[in-house]
């Protein structure tokens, strides 16, 4: 990973140091995410994995984990 990666995070996550949250980078064809206050520590995904993901998600489908 590149020091000019272009990490990107949520608009609701606010401004400021202590507003943390996951960031995403787009690189090699590979999704990266990383939690903001530990930028070293990084997972990667592809699109296809992440979307798969993200619907499981929103339908509810693993809300029993808790």
């Amino acid at each position: 990973m590149s020091s000019s990666t272009h990490w990107r995070k949520s608009s609701f996550s606010g401004i400021g140091e202590d507003n943390h949250c996951v960031e995403v980078a787009v690189m090699d064809s590979k999704v990266w995410l990383r939690e903001s206050d530990i930028p070293a520590t990084a997972i990667t995904t592809t699109p296809g994995q992440l979307a798969t993901f993200i619907r499981t998600v929103k339908t509810g489908a693993l809300d029993h984990l808790s």
